[in-house]
Formats: C-alpha cells, sequence, structure tokens
C-alpha cells in the first residue's frame, strides 16, 4: 500500500465519523444532549457536558480531516516526479503521422452552393 493510499483511507474514516457527529448534533440544544433526559445534572456528564464533546470533536474531527488533506497532496506530489519530468523533457512523447493527410492542396475551392437566405 502506498502512502496516498493510506491517507485516503484515513480521510474517508474522518469523513464518516464527521458526518456522524454533525448528524447527531441538533443546533436548538436537542440532538444527543436532549435524549439523555433533556433535564439537567442527574445525568451523568450532563447535557452541557455531551455538547460541548460533540463541538469540541466536530472542531477535531474537521482539523484532522484538513491536515490529512495536505499530507495526502505532499505523498502524492512524491509519486509522480517521475513522470511529470518524463512528459515535460519530450522523451515519453511519440509522434504519429496519420496517413490520410493529402500532400498538396486542391488549385481550385468550389464556390459553395447559395441558400434562399442569401438572396434577402
Amino acid at each position: 500500500m502506498s502512502t496516498f493510499t493510506i491517507f485516503l483511507i484515513l480521510i474517508i474514516i474522518v469523513c464518516f465519523l464527521l458526518i456522524l457527529v454533525i448528524m447527531v448534533q441538533n443546533p436548538k440544544g436537542g440532538g444527543l444532549s436532549s435524549s439523555f433526559g433533556g433535564g439537567g445534572s442527574q445525568i451523568v456528564g450532563g447535557v452541557k457536558k455531551t455538547g460541548d464533546f460533540l463541538d469540541k470533536s466536530t472542531w477535531t474531527l474537521s482539523i484532522l480531516l484538513v491536515v490529512l488533506i495536505l499530507a495526502s497532496n505532499v505523498a502524492l506530489k512524491g509519486n509522480f516526479s517521475d513522470t511529470d519530468s518524463k512528459l515535460l523533457n519530450g522523451d515519453g512523447i511519440e509522434t504519429v503521422v496519420p496517413e490520410t493527410v493529402p500532400e498538396a492542396l486542391p488549385e481550385q475551392v468550389p464556390e459553395p452552393a447559395s441558400s434562399p437566405a442569401d438572396s434577402l
């Protein structure tokens, strides 16, 4: 497995986790925190701490996603350095001349046919 493939798998996992964390949250104070009873401090951890955890995990996963994308870009550039230089130097390019190209142009060019729109 190449380094880029490892980064790609990690990016996909982080994306799925980020989707799950965002879908669990509710912008109006509901979501996972309200499903624990919605009442207050009788719950272990409390509603406020659940919201804080989801908020911190969203930020952490989004920062991790950006870092993984930047790292995969560096890994991707490292894999293609040889092929880029060959193409830029013209070493790997083959030129094929088609055999249907006429050797000379015709001496007389036929005039275009007139249409009813030309007479207006």
